[in-house]
Formats: structure tokens, sequence, C-alpha cells
């Protein structure tokens, strides 16, 4: 599959215009440095960086900022991981506590050289921010950790209220896009968290602009209901970096409203498109919408 590259002629509705409290997005940085976190904000050049640190909140990125595994359309650095640092799940919870976070979303890297590629260290996480914070709710942004159903047990033993596995894009563009990957793998995640436990909002996202046609995306959201999704987050990809995937199209925001419009039609719980939607982004919002 090729791509025509388009990423330098941005249309007009992707310059994004926000109001920005520079002195939290100050703090919340110095914070991130001293408890020596990481965040995908930072790491995957997520574009609204600088609106959610503005509101002090981020998304902690677990396990370092090295990724074991080299996706074509992800910002995060590939390469040899360091060693866990054990003091991480509590400096989450105490940042998160600092923040006074009523709603935290946990990711990590890819971390295919763990035994149980980082499970427990969710779990520990999980753990300690539910000793620090008993009443926030948290969402789980996880890797396939390979399919291990195992590993997903343990993590779902810590209870969080959202497992989000994000299935990024159409099953055609997993050879090239996530090579290392696999779709129907991605796709159990999902299925197994039901089965493990029916009363978690499940949650997965995917984007729009790597060479998919309309008939394929359907295909995909209907494979996503069929995985028992509660929620759906569908945004336009922009490319990190030159040495990422180059962008194919740029959908206008009537599409996303289309292809939002289906979804719903589908009876997931809650559905949210648009060129600036992430998975994590105001993930607050979804989970209220989703259990309302």
């Amino acid at each position: 599959m090729t791509a025509k590259d388009i990423s330098a002629t941005r249309p007009e509705w992707l310059k994004k215009r926000i109001s920005l409290n520079n002195n939290n997005i100050s703090e919340i940085k110095q914070l991130l440095e001293d408890l020596k976190l990481n965040t995908v904000c930072q790491s995957a050049k997520c574009p609204n960086i600088f609106e959610c640190f503005s509101k002090k909140t981020a998304t902690f990125m677990l396990m370092g900022n090295i990724c074991t595994r080299n996706c074509a359309f992800c910002g995060v650095a590939s390469g040899k991981p360091e060693a866990l640092d054990s003091s991480e799940p509590l400096n989450v919870a105490k940042a998160a506590t600092s923040l006074n976070l009523k709603y935290i979303v946990l990711t990590s890297v890819t971390r295919d050289d763990l035994p149980d590629g980082g499970t427990r260290h969710f779990y520990d996480t999980v753990m300690s921010i539910h000793k620090f914070l008993p009443q926030s709710k948290i969402e789980c942004l996880i890797p396939d950790f390979k399919g291990s159903i195992t590993g997903l047990e343990h993590l779902l033993l810590s209870k969080p209220d959202v497992l989000n596995h994000n299935i990024e894009t159409i099953n055609k563009n997993y050879g090239l896009i996530r090579k290392h990957a696999d779709y129907k793998r991605s796709l159990d995640v999902l299925k197994n968290t039901k089965k493990i436990n029916n009363s978690i909002i499940t949650k997965s996202g995917f984007m729009l602009g790597l060479g998919e046609s309309i008939e394929e995306v359907k295909t995909l959201i209907y494979d996503l209901k069929d995985a028992y999704v509660d929620i759906l987050t569908i945004g336009q990809y922009l490319r990190p970096s030159d040495n990422n995937y180059p962008v194919h199209k740029y959908y206008t925001p009537e599409e996303f409203d289309e292809i939002r419009e289906f979804a719903d039609s589908l009876g997931f719980k809650y559905v949210v498109a648009g060129p600036y939607v992430r998975s994590s982004y105001q993930a607050r919002d979804a989970f209220v919408a989703s259990t309302s």
C-alpha cells in the first residue's frame, strides 16, 4: 500500500486555537520532572498537550519512554528500554494526588522484553492510586501483552474503571503500520476483558488518514462492536515526524460526523469523533457519558 504524503498541507480546520494557562503548564512539567515520570502527551508528541497541561491533567506513561516495537505512525521512541523503576507506581499516585485528579489515565510503552509484558507494574500502579485517591476513577490504556489472558486477568484484579486498548487502524494496515501487532489479537484483548469482568467499561480507538476506505472503516467499527467495546474514539492521524508514515487524507469535520453517526447507529455507549480526538483526550467526559 502506498500513500501520498500531504502532511505539510494541513487544512484550516486543523489549526487549533486555545487559551492556555502557562502557570499550570509550568507546574505540571516541574511535577513530572521531580517525580521522574513520563507522559504519552510528551513522548508521543500529542497535539493536545498544551491544552491538557493547561488544565492540569496528563496521561501517565508507565515503564519508561522507550518502546520495544516500532509502529510506523507512533511518535514514541523505540529501542532497548531501561529497567523498570520500582518507585514509579507510588510516584504516579503522588502526582495524581498533587494534581487532585478525579480521573486518571494510565498507559505505557509496549514492553515485549518483560516476561509479563508489564501487567504487574500496571497492577501496582492502579493499587497505589486506589490507596491515595480511593474515590477517583482509573482508566488503563494498555498494550496487547502478546495476548496473555493471565496477565490481563492479573491487571483486572486491581479493578480499574475502564480498560482501553486501541485497535489503531484497519486490518489491512497491520502488516505495514503495526507490523509487530496483530489485528485479531487486539480484538481478543477487548473481548477477553469483558469475559473476565463483564461490568468493566471497555474502550478502543483508531485513526483516520492512513489509506483506509470508508467501507474498511465501517468493517472496523463492526468488529469493535462485536468485541463488546463500550466507548469508541476516532481521530485524525497527524504525522509526528518525517520518519513516520505519511498522511494519506485529512478528513473534514463533516466526514467525522458521518462516521460517528454510523457508529452511534450500532449502539455503542459513547462515540466521539473529530480531527483532534485522541484516546485519552477528555477521557473523563467519555466515561461519565457512557455511565449516565
